[in-house]
């Protein structure tokens, strides 16, 4: 299984990124490999509209099987997010990666 953070950073102690769209980065947590792998979503900082979508496009090439954010997406994104047959969770601000990923195994975060 895969599982996707919108986060502030690379590590497992980095901030979770409470926006989607704008995300700093996205972390790819590989729970075969046990590897976390990230990627820059800095190309989006500049985009006046669209950058929900562009970022759903970004988590669409990287196919998780789960995607863990802060607020949660817009209802562009959620609709384009939902053609992929993916778990989303939400409300995972001010936390680490770390905790978001431990409170959705428990089943504490909400799913949109």
């Amino acid at each position: 299984m895969k599982i996707a953070f919108t986060a502030k950073g690379t590590v497992w102690d980095s901030m979770m990124d409470p926006r989607f769209g704008r995300t700093m980065f996205i972390v790819l947590y590989d729970d075969e490999s046990r590897t976390l792998t990230s990627f820059d979503n800095g190309v989006v900082e500049n985009e006046a509209h669209g950058a929900g979508t562009a970022t759903a496009q970004k988590i669409f090439e990287l196919s998780p099987d789960v995607l863990i954010t802060g607020n949660g997406p817009g209802s562009h994104a959620v609709q384009a997010l939902k053609q992929m047959n993916m778990r989303i969770f939400a409300e995972a601000h001010d936390m680490t990666i770390k905790q978001a990923f431990e409170k959705y195994k428990k089943g504490e975060l909400k799913e949109i």
